[in-house]
């Protein structure tokens, strides 16, 4: 197959195409800067440029970023886990991906663990964590984009022999290098894969670890604890594990399937999830609240719900496309694939997504009606999530034809039963 039949021009651009990527590539790092200022007490901007320009030489805070980096990545390759095969790609080809969320999260927890017994409690590595919140927040959206850059730059390395991300090869520069030109871009001898990497270790992790320094800090400073801010630490870090001891599941979603990596994946990986992520505790932590315990059962209710829709629902689903469910209702296309229309997936097309926002919402009723800007989570996710079905439904029209409009008879919703 030529270079040009494999990966062909991208015609169709999102975001609003070179206009829209540039601007959110210069407002997005703006936006966490903002709002994690507003969450302190003072709610003052620093405007003060020469602030900026001293973390680019800030080594006592490049150094622990790099070095947390880093040895997540060498720890990604020898820690011991077991290898699955990802998806036929588009050219027939199948990638290994080691699979070792368990050792990894294990030996985090070993190393707080040893380090709160050799340091008392004190645990310096969490204080520095709240400290210098705010600094470490710009220095991962520059390491970003220093990422993004390298990643664009080496796809042009040997370009006939990379697979390109269809939507990330228009020729432009800026726009390339925003949504990802190489699918799947690999380091470090084809042992790392980085999207895979930074989509579950050093963004996910870092925010765990942001959740358990706003308790810490609380603790030190008061010797006592809030529910709402155990109650928000305790649900994330579920969620977190969760997510990263299940990483198996992500190997045939959108984000690793279809998307390239570029700037949006890496600064939504690496800032966005760890420094936006993290308001709720990081909020709590400065404005200590008592939810009493009506409101902490309603909330572990609902994050109840929306877990169970989404962890059933993606259970279901991968247990439909290994066979193992094979007497549910289903479409089979033209492609020679089933389009599964029953169970969970018969009262939405993206059920999935409506249990995913039902955990957001918990997440944000931990601060209850107190302050907006933790409600920002949970109204960026929507969005999210509806951009996410809009571009799944294009993806699914063109790919199945006839059969999709067959499909959308059967389940009309998107993503919230009855309603859309």
């Amino acid at each position: 197959m030529s270079s040009t039949k494999l990966n062909p021009k991208t015609t169709k651009f999102e975001f609003g195409g070179i206009v829209g990527t540039t601007i959110l590539s210069l407002t997005l790092p703006i936006f966490t800067i903002i709002i994690n200022q507003l969450i302190t007490p003072n709610n003052k901007i620093t405007y003060d440029p020469v602030y900026y320009l001293n973390i680019f030489q800030s080594y006592h805070l490049w150094i622990p970023y790099l070095c947390w980096f880093i040895s997540l990545a060498i720890l990604d390759i020898i820690m011991p886990g077991h290898w699955v095969k990802g998806t036929t790609l588009r050219n027939g080809q199948v990638l290994d991906y080691k699979i070792n969320g368990i050792s990894n999260c294990l030996l985090l927890v070993f190393v707080l663990a040893l380090r709160w017994q050799l340091t008392d409690g004190e645990l310096p590595e969490l204080q520095f964590l709240y400290e210098h919140y705010m600094e470490l927040n710009i220095i991962s959206f520059i390491f970003a984009f220093y990422l993004a850059t390298w990643v664009y730059l080496r796809s042009f390395v040997s370009e006939n022999k990379r697979l390109l991300a269809l939507g990330g090869n228009s020729g432009d520069m800026v726009y390339d290098w925003f949504i990802g030109r190489e699918l799947n871009p690999r380091s470090i001898l084809g042992l790392l894969d980085i999207k895979l990497f930074c989509e579950l270790r050093p963004g996910m992790l870092l925010w765990f670890l942001i959740n358990l320094s706003c308790v810490h800090h609380v603790y030190l400073e008061h010797g006592q604890w809030n529910d709402a801010l155990c109650l928000i630490t305790v649900m994330q870090t579920w969620y977190i594990f969760d997510g990263v001891l299940n990483e198996e599941g992500l190997l045939s979603m959108m984000d690793i399937v279809t998307d390239g990596f570029g700037f949006m994946l890496s600064f939504g990986d690496l800032t966005m999830v760890p420094f936006t992520y993290a308001l709720q505790a990081r909020w709590l932590s400065e404005n200590p609240i008592e939810l009493g315990y009506e409101r902490v059962v309603m909330i572990l209710v609902l994050m109840g719900v929306g877990f169970s829709i989404f962890h059933l629902s993606n259970q279901q689903k991968s247990d439909f496309k290994q066979n193992k469910l094979n007497d549910m209702n289903c479409i089979e296309t033209k492609r020679g694939t089933k389009l599964l229309c029953d169970g969970w997936w018969s009262m939405s097309q993206h059920i999935n997504y409506f249990g995913d926002w039902l955990i957001s919402l918990s997440w944000c009723l931990t601060t209850w009606f107190n302050t907006p800007l933790t409600y920002y989570y949970s109204f960026y996710f929507a969005i999210l999530l509806i951009h996410r079905q809009i571009r799944d439904e294009e993806k699914c029209h063109k790919k199945y034809g006839k059969d999709w409009e067959e499909y959308q008879r059967r389940v009309p919703y998107k993503i919230i039963p009855y309603i859309y």
